[in-house]
Parts: C-alpha cells; structure tokens; sequence
C-alpha cells in the first residue's frame, strides 16, 4: 500500500487497485494479497490525446517464486507503435480476473456499457465473456494470425489449408466479422495483437520478480521509452508521423496507373487496370475499396481523384490535410508529452494508515532441479 501511496504522489491521476483474498475472520489483522491494477497517470492522458478508440488485451505468465499472470491493455499511437495503458498482476487468468481488470480499464476511460470501443485479443480464458458482460456493444477482434496458428496446429500445412481457412473464417469462428468490409471502427484496421506481445516481450525480465519489483520493471520501462519516443519525434520533418508518410508515398506511387472521371458534384470514378474501378466521394471523404474510411489516409483511388481536383487553378488543395489527424505529427507529439515520473527508494515512501496488513501470495516452488553455483577451476595443460 505505501507503494500505491508513492506512484499516486508522484503521478497525479494515477489508479491503483489492490484487491485481497477472502477471507472468513473479519477481524484479521492480516489479507492475502491477490491482486494490484496500475494505470500510470501520465499515460491515461496520454492514451486518450492518441484518439484511437482500440486497444489491445493479452496475459503473460509470472516466472518467479510467487505465481500469477501480468495482464496488460497496450493501444496504438500515430506511428503505429505501442502505447502502454493499464497493467495488472492477478492470481490467475480466468473469467473474474479479467472482468476486474477490465471494470478498472472502463473507470479509468470513461467506458460505458454501451460505448464503442474496440479491443482484440488471442481468445484469452476468460476474456469474451468478461467483454461480453462488460461492454455491450464493444467490438472484440480475435487475432487472425493466432487463430490461424491453432488451424495449422489442428490441422497441419496442407494443401487445403487455404480452403478450410476460408471456411473457417466465414462459419466456424464465433464473431468472426472484423474482415475490412465488416469493420465498424474509424483508422483501426488492425488484425493481429502485436502491440501486446511487443509489450511483453519487453517487460520479461521483470515477470521473473517479486510483485512491487516487477511493477518497478514496468514503471521504468514505461519511462524510459516515452523518453525515446521523444527523441524520435524531435527528429521529424514534415507534417506526418514517418509510418504514415511512408504508406503516402507508396500509395502515391500506386495512383499514377488511375485515371478519375468527374461526375458533376462531389463524387469521381477512378479506374486502373484489370477491372479495378471504385468510387470516390470527396466530401465524405471515402472510397468504395474502404481503405480511406477505414484507415483515415487517402488511398491510391483517392489520390488520383485528389490529383485530379488539384488541376482546377481555383482549387487550393494540400494533400496531408486529408489524411486523418491521428496521423499528424502534432498528435504523436501531444502523445508522449505526458512524462511518467521518477519515484523515491522504499524508505522514503509515505506510510499507509490502513490498519490491515498485506501480506505475499503463497511462495511457489520452481520447477526443475535447483540451480548450484559452481566454481570454475581452470586446468592448465
């Protein structure tokens, strides 16, 4: 608890939440601890100045002598990166620890039961229902490469593989309605949960800690890489973030190969070779191909209309301005401008009046044979 006294001085706004086991003597002096959520101040603020309604959930196993799962809600910024929000450690993965972690991620978003969030996920135990029960009307994506995996795994690479891939998209896989025709989310047309492993690819050194060490590991982590994000922003030049002036420019290339043809108003037919044709409307700014919709920067059939209007001497038409401003450098930048701040060392933390003391999780045992320090003795030949 002087631990969650210390983050919260130091990172206004910052939500911490320890949950205890139960127990049947309520005048106990002592609780088993069970579980602790953390949601850094700095990046609430930050999350939120990203305007990318998506985030990603996934698990990982702790590794040291007290047992449990970290759980992590990792989004997107506008480069496309990761962008830690909330993490936990519970007892287990299961149906109550991931609906109290998410009733914690709703309170500190603001979410409401109806709210239209996206968030997607490996199919974790426990996690549809919890979503479900929570989030009513939330889109939760699956990711494609991890059902695919388990297909492969089931199945085998067969020379069918792609057909019963197929099948299995359109009749066996519940919910499986996030293809891009079907997505009801703006700039998110993410189908895979890499931001979650990125992220606990990062932090597994710290899952082999005690409780408030790995959380320590995570906090500086957190810390560090806004502190390089940074830097990386400060090299810039330009009005966009790199990633998405790189896929600008690729798709600038694309659209030399189109022609577009005006109808009169507000809308142009764009065709290309081998039957590729779509339509364009400029002032709802889509595209039939829903790249442009979906992802809020022009496609190669909206930049070939774009090109096209620029021709009109009486238009003034600058290109970025139509590409969403998620993508903007000045967002990116608004982003990390939220600093996660340093803490003191334990002995100068403020002391909890709670009258209960916490005390650790039962101790586990490693697996395997212990590990024996031998010394080395060099031979000379």
């Amino acid at each position: 608890m002087d631990y969650a006294l210390e983050l919260q001085a130091t990172n206004p706004d910052t939500t911490v939440k320890i949950d205890v086991c139960p127990n049947g003597n309520p005048a106990s002096p002592t609780r088993q601890f069970r579980r602790i959520y953390v949601c850094l101040g700095p990046l609430k603020k930050g999350f939120k100045a990203c305007i990318i309604d998506l985030v990603g959930l996934d698990g990982a196993f702790m590794k040291g002598p007290f047992p449990g799962q970290v759980l992590t809600a990792v989004g997107l910024d506008s480069n496309n990166g990761i962008y830690p929000l909330a993490y936990a450690i519970v007892e287990s993965e299961n149906t109550a620890s991931w609906k109290w972690f998410l009733e914690n991620l709703g309170d500190d978003l603001e979410l409401g039961s109806n709210s239209n969030y996206t968030f997607i996920s490996d199919r974790q135990k426990g996690l549809q229902i919890a979503v479900d029960q929570l989030f009513h009307n939330g889109e939760h994506r699956y990711c494609i490469r991890h059902i695919h995996d388990n297909m492969r795994k089931k199945w085998g690479q067969t020379e069918y593989m792609d057909d019963l891939w197929r099948c299995a998209s359109a009749t066996t896989i519940p919910k499986f309605k996030h293809l891009m025709k079907e997505f009801r989310r703006f700039v998110s047309d993410v189908l895979i949960s890499n931001m979650c492993e990125v992220f606990n690819g990062k932090i597994e050194k710290g899952r082999d800690k005690p409780v408030i060490s790995c959380l320590e590991f995570i906090r500086e982590y957190l810390m560090k890489r806004i502190c390089n994000v940074m830097k990386a922003v400060k090299k810039v030049k330009g009005p966009l973030t790199p990633t998405t002036t790189y896929i600008l420019d690729a798709r600038k290339k694309g659209a030399s190969q189109y022609i577009a043809r005006w109808n009169g108003e507000n809308k142009y037919q764009v065709a290309g070779a081998l039957q590729d044709q779509h339509m364009v409307d400029v002032r709802n700014q889509t595209c039939t191909c829903r790249k442009w919709e979906l992802m809020g920067i022009p496609c190669r059939h909206a930049i070939t209309t774009l090109n096209e209007i620029s021709k009109d001497p009486e238009a003034e038409l600058d290109i970025y301005k139509w590409v969403h401003k998620v993508y903007w450098l000045e967002t990116w930048q608004k982003a990390y401008s939220f600093k996660v701040e340093p803490i003191k060392g334990r002995s100068m933390w403020p002391k909890s009046n709670c009258p209960t003391k916490l005390i650790p999780p039962p101790h586990r045992t490693q697996v395997g044979r212990p590990k024996k320090k031998e010394d080395k003795v060099r031979v000379k030949g």
